[in-house]
């Protein structure tokens, strides 16, 4: 389809943004939505209006009347038509692709991908070649990568293209892959769609951009665990073994980094049976040499986990489901998989002769969007390695705050506790050293001259303070308590 054709769709759905569905469904019609109902919403679009009519064509999936379809579209229908967004039966007009508002604060976007299954509770089985939409995982993803100006940013297995647009807002140059040629094909439609230049390559991971290095590595693999028989969804399933998917993408990702390049997944793992999941994620990260920063923030156990992908695959109440689901915990007990993982890896190819690396699980819940975290996490792991942290002069984070609690007319605390308002909201209990040293933190005396002076006025050692206190330092640091 030439230029001109999507160039007009453009014009023709300039209108048909996220804030202006809100505004014609209402509160009540677009939560429904997100719970795949969509019968308050067709009762808030009777207008016949524009905006009602691609509403109800796309995001309720219903069928509408060709003239009102023809008057929606005005010159950009038969682009429409020949795009395959649109098909036509007699006096009716239904949707078969999902043109999708999508955006940011500073963006208005379209996302092209396949229609949503399952709504009205109908059961809808996916095809295997089926192409994802905006979901949970891609909007996660699109929070948790880093922003910094690049040159060249790798939309790994784009599906639909959602983390290509984002890309394109601080990338000069963007790769989308994807092994999927339904999802290259939407890809592309996307991209033109929303005038955006994204070089989308069909191909199994690292494959179409062989001999190639980014800046920023952005991917939300097929991540899902599941048993080898049967059709695979490839949007969330692999031909690798287990969790191999990612173990590949971690493993291979320093081959693919410019220096100072990152590269950050969102994933799922294995927790296999007598293996602590730290050291599992660990022996993959170790031989590459890149820092790392694994956070896990859920465990699911494997019947919730069965569950939920047999449902996602339109099977949950199906004929044989009872047999599926059996399967998929009879292979889980043969693998030695205990429960599963998810989470998010970020890496970066930072060139230190000791990688800074560390595995947690934080499920609290976070500040978003996390990317300035991660971003600031690199500038926290370099300002610990530019020399002893007892010689800088720190000040205490903008985002930190503190509580204290005790017995009501208690002279002192019993407990105080200092934590961040953003990120990963870390919290740390202090004693009482700990907070003499956060609380005269801004930037005037280096970490070892207050410990000194703590030290004085308490009537410890400060040889000893400091020999106790500096580990604790870097702990501080490296949380984002105390910044440079």
């Amino acid at each position: 389809m030439t230029g001109p054709d999507v160039g007009r769709l453009r014009e023709a759905i300039a209108g048909f943004t996220v804030d202006a569905v809100y505004g014609v469904l209402g509160e009540a019609a677009w939560r429904a939505l997100a719970r795949n109902e969509t019968t308050p919403g067709l009762r808030a679009t009777t207008d016949g209006s524009a905006l009602s009519t691609l509403v109800r064509l796309f995001q309720l999936q219903a069928v509408v009347p060709r003239a009102h379809a023809e008057s929606a579209f005005g010159a950009a229908w038969e682009s429409a038509r020949a795009l395959g967004l649109v098909e036509v039966d007699g006096d009716d007009a239904r949707a078969l692709l999902d043109l999708r508002p999508y955006g940011d604060e500073e963006h208005d976007w379209w996302v092209v991908c396949d229609l949503t299954p399952g709504l009205d509770g109908r059961e809808n089985p996916r095809d295997p070649s089926y192409v994802l939409g905006i979901s949970e995982a891609s909007s996660s993803l699109a929070q948790l990568t880093v922003r910094p100006e690049v040159g060249r940013a790798l939309d790994l297995g784009t599906g639909c293209g959602v983390q290509a647009l984002h890309l394109a807002t601080h990338a000069r140059e963007v790769i989308a892959t994807d092994v999927n040629a339904r999802a290259v094909e939407l890809t592309r439609l996307t991209a033109a769609l929303n005038g955006i230049d994204v070089d989308v390559r069909d191909g199994s991971l690292f494959d179409p951009v062989e001999g190639e290095r980014f800046d920023l590595i952005s991917t939300n693999p097929p991540f899902v665990v599941s048993p080898p028989e049967g059709d695979r969804l490839v949007y969330r399933e692999t031909g690798f073994p287990g969790d191999e998917v990612v173990r590949r993408i971690v493993t291979q990702a320093d081959a693919h980094l410019n220096d100072g390049g990152w590269c950050q997944v969102l994933a799922a793992w294995i927790h296999e049976d007598g293996v602590p999941w730290q050291e599992r994620l660990g022996a993959w990260i170790e031989p590459t040499g890149l820092d790392a920063w694994v956070v896990q923030r859920e465990r699911v156990d494997l019947p919730e986990y069965a569950e939920m992908w047999l449902a996602d695959a339109g099977l949950r109440h199906g004929d044989g489901h009872r047999e599926r689901y059996d399967r998929w915990l009879t292979w889980f007990a043969e693998q030695r998989i205990e429960a599963m993982g998810f989470g998010w890896i970020t890496l970066r190819k930072a060139g230190r002769a000791v990688p800074q690396v560390r595995i947690e699980e934080y499920t609290g819940p976070v500040a978003q969007p996390v990317g300035p975290e991660f971003a600031a996490w690199a500038g926290r792991t370099d300002a610990l390695d530019a020399g002893d942290v007892l010689d800088r002069r720190w000040r205490v984070g903008d985002d930190v705050g503190q509580e204290t609690a005790g017995p009501v007319g208690a002279p002192d605390p019993a407990v105080i506790r200092a934590l961040r308002l953003s990120g990963l909201r870390a919290s740390r209990q202090l004693d009482t050293i700990e907070a003499g040293l956060l609380s005269a933190s801004d930037g005037d005396l280096t970490a070892g001259q207050i410990l000194d002076a703590i030290a004085q006025l308490l009537d410890q050692d400060a040889a000893q303070v400091r020999s106790t206190y500096a580990p604790v330092v870097a702990e501080l640091v490296a949380d984002g308590f105390l910044i440079a």
